[in-house]
């Protein structure tokens, strides 16, 4: 489904372009800013900078929105913006920042019915969180874009400007430490 949302880009684009009407940038916002928001805050680790960042990501491509349809890609293109724009945000800050559990943003289907099974949820968000918080920042960036923002091993190659096989080599690694440390954690043989 998402990706049958990412279709009507071009034409979403084609048409800001032509027109620059209010109500297809609307389009164009409710298609992207979360998409941007939620790269965002892979790397700033902060809900209220992500965002931010996903507002100038949008300002952004409202300015530009003449020359947009000269990109092959203006998904990929939002969200290198946001990369670059994040990395301003931290060398701006450039003081250690540590994660808040309140800011994580995992989307997952737990069965909270029960107070017990809200505890036990609560703690292995905190465990997976903490495990995925001790992979390497880049392998941590590309397991993060991958399995929370469903980018394809090609997108993600595109905005971190490296290789397709890169990005595999990294969700390699990513994958068995995890599988790792869950082994460990849980004793599983």
């Amino acid at each position: 489904m998402v990706k049958q949302q990412f279709n009507k880009l071009p034409d979403i684009v084609a048409r800001l372009a032509h027109f620059g009407c209010e109500q297809t940038y609307r389009e164009l916002f409710d298609l992207l800013f979360l998409p941007a928001k939620k790269f965002a805050f892979c790397i700033l680790h902060s809900n209220e900078e992500a965002e931010e960042v996903a507002e100038d990501v949008m300002i952004t491509l409202w300015k530009q929105r003449k020359t947009l349809v000269e990109i092959n890609n203006v998904h990929v293109y939002a969200l290198v913006i946001a990369k670059n724009l994040s990395l301003n945000v931290l060398k701006k800050n450039s003081r250690n920042k540590t994660t808040s559990l309140d800011d994580t943003d995992i989307s997952f289907f737990f069965d909270s019915s029960s107070p017990e099974q809200i505890i036990i949820d609560n703690e292995l968000k905190m465990r997976l969180e903490n495990a995925i918080q001790s992979l390497p920042p880049k392998c941590q960036l590309v397991f993060k874009l991958a399995k929370e923002n469903n980018l394809s091993y090609k997108e993600i190659a595109e905005i971190l400007s490296i290789s397709v096989k890169t990005v595999d080599a990294h969700l390699v690694a990513a994958t068995q430490k995890l599988a790792k440390i869950f082994k460990s954690e849980f004793q599983i043989k």
